[in-house]
């Protein structure tokens, strides 16, 4: 049997401050946010989404976005990027006047979802997009593409793999460098994962593919995994395990980023992330939200250092 060639490189993309807190009920001070931008700086993440240029109305926890960017693009990690997600024209122009240097546009590939989400089509959605990444481009600015359910979908249930890689084409043809495939509502296993990749990976080249996993059913890791046999070397994760979907009933946060580099390590890819550095990070934010992380990495360093801890007097 032959062993799948893995990638030698992994790149994070860290959602932990958009996508892991915009749907937390309590608002997160815009210091706290910076603040845990700073942290995922110091681990090690080159690429930390940052916010999100949605209407306050719809996302309560980023209406202070242009504070937030602002603020972290004042001291600027070297090599670190900060996109920030932009659903429309209105937000992009935004993010431009904030400072924003790459953005990133949302799609879906069920019907049912995109109506229930950003309230139109697929087809509408992705015309709204157009003028986004027209205008970006002329301003050099970066645009990635997401597409969300691309292997089930609250509503309609399994996804097939050409309705993702149609979407997935559309926004490479717009001009995206990278698509992340979210798997929204965390269904994915190894195998429907791989069937979807395949797919898409014959409209789009797969060295422009992230996954973005969900661990509603703990299968997230394990998507990773069959991932990087497909040849995907970009992943989308949370620190803490962080996030959610308020769209999908029962859905956990992404994939936890200490869990993904746990298994990176152990598999021999470079990711230089610094793991206990994340940890330490995770157990924070965690401890600012009133929790402990979600990520069973996190818990068994933690736990791990607590045994080793000196007894007090």
């Amino acid at each position: 049997m032959t062993t799948p060639k893995l990638p030698n490189a992994v790149r994070i993309v860290e959602m932990g401050p958009r996508d892991g807190l915009q749907n937390e009920k309590q608002l997160v001070p815009t210091e706290t946010k910076v603040e845990l931008v700073r942290r995922l700086e110091r681990a090690g993440l080159k690429a930390i989404e940052t916010t999100s240029f949605v209407s306050p109305k719809w996302v309560p926890q980023m209406g202070d976005n242009a504070e937030v960017l602002a603020r972290v693009l004042a001291q600027p990690a070297a090599g670190v990027a900060y996109p920030v997600l932009t659903p429309n024209l209105k937000g992009f122009e935004a993010a431009l006047a904030a400072g924003a240097k790459e953005v990133a546009v949302f799609g879906a590939a069920s019907e049912s979802f995109s109506q229930k989400n950003i309230n139109c089509s697929i087809a509408e959605s992705l015309a709204r997009f157009r003028p986004v990444t027209e205008a970006a481009h002329a301003a050099g600015v970066r645009v990635r593409g997401y597409v969300s359910c691309v292997v089930g979908c609250p509503y309609e249930g399994a996804v097939v793999p050409p309705a993702v890689a149609e979407v997935a084409a559309t926004l490479r043809d717009m001009g995206c460098y990278e698509i992340s495939l979210g798997d929204t509502i965390g269904v994915g296993n190894p195998a429907s994962i791989q069937r979807m990749l395949e797919a898409v990976a014959m409209r789009v080249p797969v060295e422009l593919l992230a996954g973005h996993y969900h661990d509603t059913y703990g299968m997230a890791v394990a998507n990773v995994h069959a991932s990087l046999q497909m040849g995907v070397a970009v992943f989308d994760a949370s620190v803490g395990g962080l996030g959610g979907c308020p769209y999908a009933a029962g859905a956990s946060g992404n994939v936890a980023t200490e869990d993904v580099v746990w298994l990176l390590h152990g598999l021999g890819i470079d990711t230089r992330i610094e793991l206990d550095a994340l940890v330490d990070t995770a157990a924070w934010i965690s401890g600012q939200l009133g929790r402990e992380p979600a990520s069973r990495v996190a818990r068994a360093v933690l736990a791990k250092r607590a045994q080793r801890a000196p007894a007090g007097p």
